[in-house]
């Protein structure tokens, strides 16, 4: 049951994400460029699986999305709403596949095997 609501809470983490980012008219090329770019940080895998983890973790919690929403909020600035909407979209869109928080023991291993 709580893994079900981890799909379910990242689905609608997307969901609202791209509601907001349709809201304001954001660019959609922007979007879909700039979606996967947290994925980046598994290269940190090529070091080895504990940099990789942290890497990972770092750039798929949502604090720092949350950070940018509110900086865009508080300084009207668009360019931080984009990147912090895309961002949470991302996370959201990982955590309802599936992709869940990286254990430093092995890719495979994440929050979500383990409950």
């Amino acid at each position: 049951m709580n893994k079900i609501l981890l799909h379910i809470e990242g689905l609608a983490i997307f969901f609202l994400s791209v509601y907001v980012y349709s809201y304001f008219e954001f660019s959609w090329l922007l979007f879909f460029l700039l979606l996967l770019v947290p994925d980046l940080s598994m290269l940190g895998y090529l070091l080895n699986n504990q940099v990789g983890a942290f890497s990972y973790n770092l750039f798929h919690t949502y604090s720092f999305p949350i950070v940018f929403l509110l900086l865009g909020v508080i300084l009207s600035s668009p360019f931080m709403l984009n990147i912090g909407l895309i961002w949470s979209a991302h996370i959201g869109m990982d955590r309802f596949i599936g992709y869940g928080l990286k254990y430093p023991t092995n890719f495979k291993d994440t929050h979500f095997q383990r409950i």
